[in-house]
């Protein structure tokens, strides 16, 4: 198979040859007349708690559910996710882990599920800092639990955030890392050493940077200035336009440069759905006809629903960064980061053939998705 395209990159025009891989990429020494739509490697989001109506929080979402939520998120130009599930019993963690196991087996798309991201529970507990957080299934980290998330979860779990305010966050982290597991700070009230203490045991990414704080802090020092100081931690950024402002935006990404900023949308069940009422594990939240998710009945953000198509163009625009380096981070950055195989070097010979075509407005910023291929499989094509 192959496709003709302008490298989002190079902005040259190449054709793309590919079966489940790329099988090489050369320059269309002739190109058509008609004007031809961008490739870039399809979009990675390592923060989805759900999308189109499926809450992958919940243990008895279906499969048929989680199915479609997949299809809709390919017409984002998404193609890998980290399905994440927020902080909750250990009853409803390991259900939604198997559940979440069974979809990534079962489903004709469910290898688009590279992984599992569990957001909690081990975050702090005050206001703030909690976010939409359930209070009361917060607690502090443990191993043994783990390993029965893992058990539940059939060794898919790929990335874990915590706060390193608890004692126990150090060894916990050096206990994940030897099994192959990504730590990422989040949700935290932590001191300056305690960040310091848990980058040293081996956590290297900050989940949601900017968000999961409180509403004051003192000015400095304070935990987000120390993770943007910190240069072993790469950083996601949710660019919705409500939960980071584009003056946060371009003063963070310039802070932790283009190679350790990933974009994510954190996107809930709400996401492409109708306003209104809905359920984050056992959460109730709104989606309100502006597009922001919030507690219902307040105004604490609650996740988003965002797509990743509309976080691309946001940062393009919000933070005033190169269309190839907002790719970048929405790609091989975040390949990098979560230590996906065959993900990590782009538009190259043996790579995965997933791929987004689109069409990007320079005026404007507006991404127009045409199609995307999962493994060399075209799965979403623009009517």
């Amino acid at each position: 198979m192959h496709l003709h395209a302008r490298d989002a990159f190079t902005r040259e025009p190449v054709e793309i040859r590919f079966d489940r891989a790329i099988t090489g990429v050369d320059p269309l020494l002739a190109p058509p007349a008609e004007h031809l739509p961008f490739v870039a490697p399809g979009w990675i989001d390592l923060q989805v708690n759900g999308f189109a109506g499926a809450d992958y929080c919940n243990p008895n979402c279906s499969l048929e559910s989680i199915d479609h939520s997949l299809d809709v998120q390919f017409a984002t130009g998404v193609t890998r996710i980290l399905a994440t599930v927020i902080t909750g019993g250990e009853k409803e963690i390991v259900g939604s882990m198997r559940n979440l196991a069974d979809a990534k087996e079962q489903l004709p798309n469910g290898h688009a599920i590279e992984g599992f991201h569990v957001e909690g529970p081990h975050i702090s507990a005050e206001e703030g800092p909690r976010g939409a957080h359930p209070q009361r299934w917060v607690r502090k980290p443990d191993v043994e639990e783990f390993k029965r998330w893992q058990d539940a979860a059939r060794g898919y779990i790929r990335l874990v955030t915590l706060s390193p305010e608890w004692p126990e966050a150090p060894a916990y982290t050096k206990a994940l890392v030897r099994e192959g597991i990504i730590v990422s700070i989040g949700h935290t009230k932590a001191t300056g050493d305690e960040i310091r203490a848990v980058v040293d045991a081996g956590a290297t990414k900050s989940t949601h940077l900017g968000n999961g704080a409180h509403g004051i802090m003192q000015r400095h020092p304070n935990y987000i200035w120390e993770q943007l100081a910190e240069d072993r931690l790469a950083a996601g950024f949710i660019c919705d336009g409500f939960h980071l402002p584009a003056c946060f935006i371009k003063s963070a990404i310039r802070a932790k440069g283009i190679e350790r900023s990933i974009l994510v949308t954190d996107a809930v069940a709400p996401a492409e759905c109708a306003p209104g009422y809905y359920q984050l594990g056992e959460v109730d939240v709104e989606l309100l006809a502006e597009g922001r998710v919030v507690m219902r009945g307040g105004t604490r953000l609650a996740g988003s629903a965002l797509r990743m198509d509309v976080a691309v163009g946001n940062t393009v625009r919000m933070g005033e960064v190169r269309l190839a380096d907002v790719l970048t981070m929405a790609s091989r950055n975040a390949a990098r980061v979560a230590r996906m195989p065959n993900r990590q070097r782009g538009l190259q010979p043996g790579e995965r053939a997933d791929f987004v075509l689109f069409h990007f407005d320079e005026e404007t910023s507006r991404i127009q998705v045409v199609a995307t291929w999962l493994s060399g499989k075209l799965v979403y094509r623009a009517a």
